[in-house]
């Protein structure tokens, strides 16, 4: 081989080590960009384009950007409101009259008006708590010597007398109030106690109000399940929960009327079978596509759009995907036009279901669905829910009692999410399940309008209120 030779063979398989290189080179940044892209969307999730809870957002908020478009009414209370001004009462629990003597007229010289006769009285009435708020009562029961036997009887005590000091029902229901309604935690209850009522109160007291009550409302939950299997749609959300140390999970089923919290260590199936209210239903399940609950058959699903909006936020927002911008507003018009226009007949909602996947696939041509295992994009992800749920989606169209949102679960769920800020965790097991069922009993007070002291005091002397039926089955 001639040295002319062997320069062009090298000069060859010098050309080929670099065309490798470069081929390997561009698939190694083809890689980094897809990672650096993955990157920078899971830094731009935050809590309202995406799935994440608010609490992940840190110290750094993101600004504003309320999906609500802008109301045509004034700012402030609306007509009808009902306002909250302090009234004069009736019957007030004391009176006290402000005697004139002497004329201030300047007329008179400051004559006498004691005997004049009253002619009116301007009324002002001041609320205000008395200077002792406990009250003790000693309960005293006779003794007497039977002049037959000799023997000394004593008269019996009311059945919730039952201790030579105790706290009563009233008063047991404040802690239970307290401690579960408002998360005082059981070092500033006992403070507060002590404070304002005179009287020490040491934690195990607490612990002990709490243990009567959820006792007393073992058949109130159990009466909650039953209603809530009869009714015609109900709201399903869960959230993490730190008890003794570790991840658990409360898990809620709601309606506006009725509230049943649960705790258990699993998320899935496990938990909703042994609850066994989600199982029984016949009516719709509102929820935020969360996979187990789509196991079940007896209901019909529907999805919280109020997710969907968010994921579609993001996408528009981070991505520039236009058909996602297209399609959430699609969906708040659609909600809105509902609102205003009721339920569409079927022909109108098969061209809106059109319209629908028509929106889809744009998105489609930029986000094929990928074969086999392949890891796909969020977005792909995305419009394969969109398109394989259409119905689950846009089931806000179809029943009138269907709402747009999960909001109702996930109002109910946020206030528990409170109590594990202010208080953190739960020791155990069984004092989550305590507090959830008392809280079950709260929440179904307060949406029924009931007084909540004064269901607590009746749940501690073993008479709990019951919640009524539903007035629609489903």
């Amino acid at each position: 081989m001639s040295r002319r030779q062997e320069i062009l063979a090298l000069a060859k398989k010098g050309l080929a080590r670099l065309v490798d290189l470069v081929l390997g080179l561009e698939a190694e940044v083809r890689t980094l960009r897809a990672q650096l892209q993955e990157l920078q969307n899971r830094l731009a999730q935050n809590s309202r384009n995406s799935g994440k809870p608010p609490s992940t957002d840190g110290l750094n908020k993101p600004p504003p950007k309320s999906l609500r478009t802008q109301s045509r009414r004034p700012r402030g209370g609306q007509p009808g409101h009902p306002g909250r001004t302090l009234e004069q009462v009736a019957q007030p629990d004391h009176t006290l009259t402000h005697r004139l003597g002497r004329c201030p007229c300047g007329q008179c010289r400051g004559g006498s008006l004691h005997r004049e006769p009253v002619v009116d009285y301007e009324r002002r009435q001041v609320f205000e708590l008395p200077p002792k708020l406990l009250v003790v009562t000693e309960h005293r029961a006779e003794i007497k010597r039977c002049p037959v036997s000799g023997l000394l009887i004593r008269a019996p005590f009311p059945e919730n007398v039952r201790a030579p000091a105790q706290y009563g029902p009233r008063f047991k229901g404040v802690q239970v109030y307290l401690n579960t309604e408002h998360f005082l935690p059981f070092d500033r209850l006992s403070r507060l106690v002590e404070d304002i009522f005179g009287q020490p109160l040491s934690e195990a007291t607490v612990v002990c109000a709490n243990e009567r009550v959820y006792g007393n409302l073992s058949s109130f939950e159990q009466d909650l399940a039953e209603r809530l299997v009869q009714e015609a749609l109900l709201h399903a959300d869960e959230s993490g929960l730190r008890v003794a140390g570790k991840l658990h999970w409360l898990h809620v089923v709601c309606t506006d009327q009725l509230t049943f919290y649960g705790v258990h260590p699993k998320r899935g199936t496990r938990a909703m079978d042994d609850f066994n209210i989600i199982p029984r239903s016949q009516g719709w399940i509102i929820h935020d596509h969360f996979k187990p609950y789509l196991t079940y058959n007896d209901c019909v699903h529907a999805f919280c759009n109020e997710h969907h909006l968010r994921e579609l936020k993001f996408q528009f927002e981070e991505n520039a995907q236009a058909w996602a911008r297209e399609l959430s507003e699609f969906l708040l018009y659609q909600n809105q036009r509902r609102a205003q226009h009721g339920l569409p007949g079927e022909r109108p909602f098969q061209k809106i279901l059109d319209t629908y996947h028509a929106i889809l696939a744009k998105g489609r041509l930029k986000h094929p669905r990928r074969k086999g295992r392949q890891a796909q994009s969020k977005a792909a992800n995305l419009l394969d829910r969109l398109e394989g749920y259409d119905l689950c989606v846009l089931a806000f169209l179809l029943d009138s009692k269907v709402p747009f949102t999960n909001n109702q679960a996930e109002q109910d769920i946020r206030m528990i999410k409170i109590r594990q800020k202010i208080s953190g965790g739960f020791r155990t097991l069984h004092g989550a399940r305590v507090f959830a069922r008392i809280r079950s009993y709260i929440s179904t007070c307060r949406k029924q309008g009931r007084n909540i002291l004064d269901a607590l005091q009746r749940a501690y002397s073993g008479a709990p209120f019951m919640p009524a039926a539903p007035a629609n089955g489903p």
